[in-house]
């Protein structure tokens, strides 16, 4: 279990990490973390598909639909770091933004305890 509870900042990112401790998450190994993208109007160009296929495919689309508006969704296999997560956020920020997108959310699933 992490030792630097504190060095996370008091953000949503941080809210996460603290709530994953909670639970018991284990953060000696590498986790799928799924991240997820939403622009502005849908649906997104095929040019950010396209360019987000490239850089972490596979992607999945998703329309919207009566849970939600629609988003793309890609994964990663590593350790699950806030440095890690919110890198990979900033990147794909500035990769979608003249599509529309943005990348401020992710989620990795547990164990249950």
């Amino acid at each position: 279990m992490p030792t630097l509870i504190a060095d996370w900042p008091d953000d949503a990112d941080g809210g996460v990490f603290r709530r994953l401790v909670e639970h018991g998450f284990d953060f000696s190994r590498p986790h799928a973390v799924d991240y997820n993208v939403d622009f502005d109007s849908w649906p997104p160009q095929q040019a950010a598909i396209d360019l987000l296929d490239s850089l972490y495919g596979p992607v999945t689309v998703y329309d919207p639909d009566e849970h939600g508006d629609g988003y793309i969704q890609f994964q990663i296999h590593a350790p699950v770091t806030y440095e890690g997560v919110t890198t990979v956020q900033r990147k794909v920020s500035a990769a979608m933004e003249p599509y529309g997108g943005v990348c401020e959310s992710w989620g990795v699933m547990q164990d249950a305890p």
